[in-house]
């Protein structure tokens, strides 16, 4: 049984990558279903909405990193200590972070709107695909609650 205050950044990572394994799944079935269903425009909006996803929860995940090893730095000078060791890659500059998520989110609506307008498939697919991300991390979260209290 794992404690909250023991859950380090490897952590948090190796959680992400458990919920994007997820979410690969989850879109390989749900395509597949969506493409009997529906067609495959409809599938191909699924997949798109669910890479949006996939990528929103990792640059998410690289935001938060570079926020937290900022704070580590700070806390630590606060102290006259020197940096954490562990701070080095993600304490790179936030101008350069802040500036590869917001063209992130700019990549992202001009994608939205190209498929949509140039695909003809279903909404509702495009947005069940976003909605995977959101569903695969709240499974995660699930599980990771239940082995804290189990």
């Amino acid at each position: 049984m794992a404690a909250l205050d023991s859950f380090s950044e490897a952590d948090v990572r190796a959680t992400l990558r458990r919920t994007l394994r997820l979410l690969a799944a989850l879109t390989a079935a749900g395509a597949l279903l969506v493409t009997w269903k529906l067609g495959w425009q409809s599938a191909l909006l699924l997949i798109i909405g669910a890479v949006i996803s996939g990528s929103g929860l990792w640059e998410w995940m690289r935001l938060m990193s570079a926020v937290m090893a900022r704070m580590d730095i700070s806390a630590a000078a606060a102290e006259g200590k020197p940096a954490p060791e562990n701070a080095g890659p993600a304490a790179r500059p936030m101008g350069l972070v802040l500036t590869g998520f917001f063209l992130r989110l700019a990549l992202t609506i001009a994608v939205l709107y190209v498929s949509l307008k140039s695909l003809h498939g279903s909404v509702i697919a495009l947005a069940a695909g976003l909605a995977l991300g959101i569903f695969s991390l709240t499974i995660e979260a699930i599980r990771m609650a239940r082995t804290w209290t189990i």
